[in-house]
């Protein structure tokens, strides 16, 4: 049986992670305090150094839960019904749509870079999101919907892409405009790389 001492621990860590998603994305990484987080979360300061080294450690917490709920969306989609294809392209509407989630360009796309280093976040987002990518470039070939690529080389490209759309989204001054180009965009590049003998224009 669980003990009380262990479920109010980890009700407490997951107040403060969050309180800290909440307020890192109103005020960003600078602009939020360990105080404020506590404050926030109904908690002590001690209750939260508990838990979390600093602040740097709480934001790498409220960044893994972030992005968790935006690859179990795209896995959900990328595992579940229709075509390979159409998956696939269901798949990128659903990471356009993370994209213009505020949570998501604030921590994961403006502030995870600076926060946590462009190596580290570049892992961390390899370690989340790279292997989806991956599987459906794998299944869209073994299915005969794509031309039979380099896998790994095919992957890192559209990977690029979508990331590289996931910055222009965060800096656009229309993210809705920018994200309807990205997909499309992205679509039509997946859609050159189709065995047109089978899709004839």
């Amino acid at each position: 049986m669980r003990s009380r001492r262990l479920d109010y621990s980890e009700s407490t860590r997951q107040a403060l992670v969050d309180s800290a998603v909440e307020l890192f994305t109103k005020n960003g990484y600078a602009g939020t305090s360990l105080d404020a987080i506590a404050k926030r979360a109904r908690v002590t300061k001690g209750a939260l150094y508990h838990h979390f080294s600093g602040k740097q450690a709480l934001f790498e917490a409220a960044f893994d839960v972030v992005e968790q709920a935006a690859v179990a969306r795209l896995a959900e989609v990328v595992g579940g019904d229709g075509s390979a294809w159409e998956r696939a392209v269901r798949g990128v509407e659903i990471y356009i749509k993370s994209c213009l989630e505020p949570s998501y360009q604030r921590i994961v796309i403006h502030e995870g870079p600076v926060v946590m280093g462009w190596e580290r976040w570049r892992e961390t987002e390899d370690h989340f999101s790279y292997g989806l990518v991956k599987a459906t470039i794998e299944a869209l070939i073994e299915a005969g919907e794509m031309v039979e690529l380099p896998v790994e080389v095919t992957a890192r490209i559209l990977f690029g892409a979508l990331s590289a759309g996931a910055t222009l989204i965060a800096g656009s001054a229309d993210p809705r405009k920018a994200g309807a180009e990205v997909s499309r965009t992205i679509v039509t590049v997946m859609e050159g790389m189709r065995r047109q003998a089978q899709h004839p224009d």
